[in-house]
């Protein structure tokens, strides 16, 4: 046996790439062709093939890694010098191999349609020279109809077997057409879009030298040797490009730069695209979407209970009958209609939480009679300020009262131990046109109530705006659902994992109460508290809602 080593072969004018994905480890045994690692530019991701079948000895990279032309990724045992043909340059390579297209040579950059310098009126982008490549996917277009697009600004990305890309823009304008979409076949000198208005052309060289890069990795060996026809027979390599990896988001080079800036983990994102791509709009859907119990971490969202395409359960993994199929046509005229994301988000930990957490609610009445005159009368005083005080703002800071005198109400279960959290973040849930989001008020012990009203307005407006970042959905110690707005009495809400407890209230209303001596009208507010019984007693939970309704009564026992 003999050991040679596998390095980066001409990637054309890349300086340094990043290492996204090792597809290999040292035991495995590839094939010619197969695809090492997977490797990403800020235009082009690209998978780095075997010049030489054996087993890897050793890899001599990692995630994260730069790496350019002539890196040795891994050591390679092979049968035999003899048996691997002598190294040759990529370019001159691929002519040779009948299972490849011919590369383009990298010291050849590719040509776009030029276009007059300050040129104005209509100005026609076209796909350019991307090599021998025929008929790539559209996976994602970046841009729409009235879009100002600047010079080189990616159009569209494009995916053959081996390599994503990105097409640029070869002048800069607005878009007046736009004449392709996902899921279209394009070729080279196909029509991409028209633009209009003053438009200033890229100079043929520079234009996609960076896009047409990833061409030569397209099924032609590393560094190495022609591919014989022989090779074409030999076994498929493991990894099959044409399907998301497990564990890697299926993602090209600008989401993958959206994702960091917007701090959204990409292995927690659908893709809605072909090949459960992940777009921009997937991104941005994720960021708006994501409510506190839906933005978990890796570890906890992989454990969440998956929910079949049916949107339910079947059962199967409780041992239950399965779920009933009914033909529903067949009773009447139906209409169906996909559930919108926030709620295929949020259906899987719901049903987690409903089933794992044994849950156990308290139902009580808080008199808020003094409490609401109190917030009247301070709205009206302060109505210059632009604040309005709510009695949800009070809620908070009453819940943050009774959970320092009962922590375990503002802990979380890690394994056989209980972590007490020595902050008080309160989450509260907003309705918004696409569902239900829960903002979170950060060290809400530290605001004061006119504080907490203004950043509860500010976050329930960009809940409704789909603004919100996740950082601004995460963190609760303890949540509150209030329906006080739309009616109701009491109702069983849903603990948010990894809280172990929530507050549901509803609308409060007028009611006859005695004093001992006669009926007194009192305002009364409803309060429904669910709590997780492998952390909290019923008695703990009694004393609980008593003291908070104290606290409502009275608010000046938050300052005791």
């Amino acid at each position: 046996m003999a050991t040679i080593e596998i390095k980066v072969p001409d990637i054309g004018d890349f300086a340094e790439v990043t290492v996204i994905e090792l597809m290999v480890k040292p035991g495995d045994s590839v094939t010619v062709d197969q695809s090492l690692l997977t490797v990403e530019s800020d235009k082009a991701s690209m998978e780095i093939p075997s010049s030489h079948a054996g087993v890897v000895k050793e890899l001599r990279v990692s995630l994260g890694d730069k790496v350019a032309e002539g890196s040795v990724v891994l050591m390679l045992e092979v049968a035999g010098v003899a048996a691997a043909p002598a190294p040759a340059p990529v370019a001159a390579a691929a002519p040779t191999s009948p299972a490849a297209p011919p590369a383009v040579p990298p010291a050849a950059p590719v040509a776009v349609a030029a276009v007059a310098p300050a040129a104005t009126g209509p100005v026609e982008v076209r796909v350019p020279d991307i090599g021998d490549f025929k008929d790539v996917t559209v996976i994602e277009v970046m841009v729409k109809v009235g879009d100002s697009v600047k010079l080189e600004q990616s159009l569209i990305s494009v995916e053959s077997d081996k390599a994503s890309m990105e097409i640029p823009s070869s002048a800069a304008g607005v878009i007046k057409d736009l004449l392709v979409k996902v899921g279209d076949k394009v070729n080279i000198g196909d029509l991409l879009a028209v633009l209009e208005g003053s438009a200033v052309a890229v100079s043929a060289p520079a234009t996609v030298a960076a896009v047409a890069a990833v061409v030569p990795q397209a099924g032609v060996s590393v560094g190495a040797a022609p591919v014989t026809a022989a090779s074409a027979s030999a076994p498929l390599p493991a990894h099959n490009p044409t399907v998301a990896p497990t564990g890697l988001p299926h993602a090209s080079p600008s989401v993958r730069k959206l994702a960091r800036e917007l701090g959204v983990p990409l292995d927690e994102v659908k893709g809605a695209g072909p090949k459960g791509r992940i777009t921009q709009d997937d991104v941005h859907a994720f960021t708006k979407s994501v409510m506190s119990g839906a933005a978990q971490t890796r570890a906890m969202a992989a454990s969440a209970p998956k929910a079949p395409a049916g949107g339910a359960s079947d059962g199967a993994g409780l041992g239950l009958i399965p779920w009933p199929k009914v033909d529903f046509a067949k009773f009447g005229p139906i209409e169906r209609k996909d559930m919108s994301r926030i709620k295929k988000i949020s259906g899987a930990n719901l049903l987690r939480n409903a089933v794992l957490i044994p849950a156990v609610t308290n139902h009580d009445d808080a008199d808020i009679t003094d409490l609401e005159a109190f917030r009247v009368s301070t709205n009206k005083e302060n109505e210059k300020s632009g604040v309005k005080v709510t009695m949800l703002a009070f809620l908070i800071k009453a819940c943050v009262a009774a959970l320092k005198k009962y922590p375990e109400f503002n802990s979380s279960l890690d394994g056989d131990a209980l972590i007490y959290k020595n902050y008080w973040h309160i989450g509260f849930a907003a309705d918004t046109p696409n569902g239900l989001m829960v903002p979170v008020i950060k060290d809400a012990d530290k605001k004061g109530i006119f504080q907490i009203s203004q950043e509860m307005g500010e976050l329930a407006k960009k809940a409704r705006d789909g603004k919100l970042s996740p950082a601004e959905m995460s963190g609760a110690t303890f949540t509150i659902s209030s329906l006080g707005g739309i009616g109701g009495r009491y109702f069983t809400p849903i603990i948010n994992a990894p809280e172990v407890a929530i507050l549901g209230v509803c609308r409060s209303t007028t009611e006859p109460v005695w004093d001992g001596k006669a009926f007194q009208p009192r305002l009364m507010l409803p309060l429904s508290l669910t709590w997780d019984h492998r952390v909290i007693d019923g008695a703990a939970a009694a004393r609980f809602n008593v003291y908070l309704g104290q606290i409502l009564g009275d608010f000046r026992r938050v300052l005791l």
